[in-house]
């Protein structure tokens, strides 16, 4: 064991066991911390770390009225979002990460971002952060340490996960625990890197204090070591959000359902039933990440392992999503969103009308009518789950719940329709793998371009794509009762460019048909590329839409899907030889079909 310098604190004798103690004595070797700080998740430490913060500007108290316990920071301007060019998935080969990741051997990237760590936390403090990731004492949950230089991170990854000394009482002796190393340099982007090691259950993270790139939690250890994880001990770790709906009678039923960004996921995982729905409940269990297990009764179950939202702030509103506006009274951090005159926050799409002045996210003034944003387009939200009106009592079942449907959804103007049911497993697979989402002006400066994401994982998976494409195959055969399979486009639109759903809580009117055909309740009509309601099975009451509008909605026009298949080639050629032949042999079916 390489011993700690003399300058810092050796950990308590209850916190870490010895496989931790002897990787962070090495890790301060490298980083030379003036000071070692165990966390240990307490509200004592909570406010000495708030205070810190505060003090050095890491964050600004907000109107305690309005925002009780809520602060805001602001990152550098060159650090605002994840990094995907500079994320890479450090395997032995480059064959094994796949052509849709950024591969790193696994030497070479020690190598490198060594040279970066080393005397990187001279001067600062270091945290040791021990964390859980998934309920308390459950079969799916794993352990993760993430050593950092950052207060903000600390302070996030204690609404994020549950963190603390609960982590340590669930190692125990064991060395299973995810390493997490993460430093913010001098926020310089030559220096930026989020490198995993999934051989290992390794992340090392520098250059950025954005919390995609530095919660390493998230994506870095519940989707990208998580996903290579479940190939390896046979479950998912998947981009999904998972909630409960509950009929007037108390009969709930869960569904999973992953949608790439801008595709309204947090607003459908929070949703309030339109009044027509009246003695229905939506039941949030995760906004965001689903692992999933198959049961001893042969059903697939699955937990939330994330302990708190870390959402996108502009769009967010009480039509969007009210019970996320509610979820961020209190308690929650806010990053890089605009502030108001007497000290609460704003960003774009927010209630009521613009304020005529504002404070930007970078902390400049800004006036209404300004050409630039007043918040950063992907500022963010970091909520206590325990927060939202809607959570699920089932939310911390170590058990998890039950899934009955599976929904892929995208944005896409024509084409795919409002709903649709897979024929069995393997198409609805097919349907998730080549799921994906039309680009808007405000994201690229172009409207229209079809960009894949399969299941919404393509930034997330952490290995090669085709395996993972096999692994999802596979499952059938260990779920004794799989759950339904459906694709759904909240976004098609008529010839005038108008939208012909209204979204939001009229959603729920879809989710209930989509429970329904779970259990067999109701009928559908069966076409080419899969089952679509027919006219009378979705209840359109209390709606302004027209028997017409609700038929070019669920249209299958036979000349689009043809399109479609003939532009999925790109996405098989990219795969290449490890596109599993199923799903070769479901595109040749139904390009035979659509003759």
């Amino acid at each position: 064991m390489t011993a700690l310098r003399p300058n810092t604190t050796p950990p308590p004798p209850s916190a870490p066991n010895k496989h931790a103690e002897q990787w962070v004595a090495q890790i301060a070797k490298m980083t030379q911390p003036d000071s070692i700080v165990w966390c240990d998740g307490s509200r004592e430490e909570k406010k000495r770390l708030t205070e810190l913060a505060v003090s050095t500007g890491v964050l600004h108290p907000l109107n305690p009225e309005k925002r009780p316990g809520c602060y805001l920071s602001r990152s550098n301007p060159n650090d605002v979002a994840r990094v995907e060019h500079l994320t890479f998935i450090c395997t032995p080969t480059k064959e094994e990460a796949g052509p849709t990741n950024n591969w790193m051997a696994p030497k070479e990237a020690y190598d490198k971002l060594a040279k970066l760590f080393e005397g990187s936390m001279k001067g600062k403090t270091m945290y040791v952060v021990p964390y859980i990731m998934g309920p308390i004492g459950s079969p799916f949950s794993k352990v993760g340490v993430e050593i950092t230089d950052s207060v903000y991170v600390v302070l996030n990854m204690r609404i994020m996960t549950r963190m603390g000394q609960v982590a340590w009482d669930m190692l125990g002796e064991s060395n299973d625990f995810n390493r997490g190393l993460h430093s913010t340099l001098d926020l310089d982007p030559n220096k930026r890197f989020i490198c995993h090691f999934p051989e290992d259950n390794t992340i090392w993270s520098c250059g950025s204090g954005y919390g995609g790139n530095v919660l390493l939690g998230k994506k870095c250890l519940a989707l990208r070591i998580g996903s290579y994880l479940g190939k390896k001990e046979g479950w998912l770790a998947e981009h999904m959000l998972i909630l409960g709906i509950e009929s007037p009678d108390g009969q709930i039923s869960y569904v999973a359902a992953a949608f790439p960004s801008a595709c309204g996921k947090t607003n459908f995982a929070m949703m309030i039933p339109p009044r027509r729905f009246e003695g229905w409940r939506i039941w949030t269990v995760g906004d965001d990440i689903a692992w999933m297990r198959v049961g001893s009764d042969g059903r697939l179950w699955a937990v939330n392992p994330e302990n708190g939202y870390f959402g996108v702030a502009p769009g967010t509103n009480h039509k969007s999503n009210p019970n996320a506006m509610k979820t961020m009274e209190k308690d929650s951090l806010f990053t890089n969103v605009a502030l108001t005159k007497d000290n609460d926050v704003w960003w774009e799409e927010m209630d009521g009308e613009v304020p005529e002045e504002l404070t930007d996210w970078q902390g400049r003034p800004w006036k209404k009518g300004s050409t630039e944003k007043a918040a950063h387009p992907n500022s963010r939200f970091t909520a206590p789950a325990t927060n939202n009106p809607s959570i699920s009592r089932e939310s911390d079942n170590p058990n998890g719940v039950p899934i009955s449907a599976i929904i892929f959804g995208g944005r896409r103007a024509t084409t795919i329709p409002l709903v649709l049911q897979s024929f069995n497993w393997a198409h609805g697979v097919y349907l998730g793998a080549m799921l994906g989402s039309e680009t808007t002006a405000a994201a690229t400066g172009k409207v229209g371009v079809l960009r894949r994401d399969p299941m919404a994982m393509l930034p997330f998976c952490g290995y090669n794509m085709g395996d993972y494409f096999a692994h999802w195959l596979s499952m059938r055969h260990k779920i004794t009762y799989p759950p339904k399979i459906f694709l759904v486009n909240w976004f098609r639109k008529d010839e005038d460019g108008k939208f012909l759903w209204p979204g939001y809580g009229e959603n729920m009117r879809v989710l209930k048909w989509i429970v329904d055909r779970a259990f067999v309740r109701i009928g559908g009509r069966e076409t080419a590329v899969g089952w679509v309601p027919r006219e009378g099975d979705i209840d359109l009451s209390g709606l302004d839409i027209t028997a017409e509008t609700f038929k070019k909605a669920t249209d299958i026009n036979v000349d689009e899907w043809k399109t479609e298949l003939d532009n999925q080639q790109e996405f098989f050629d990219l795969i290449g030889p490890t596109m599993p032949e199923p799903l070769r042999l479901q595109r040749d079916l139904l390009r035979a079909m659509l003759k």
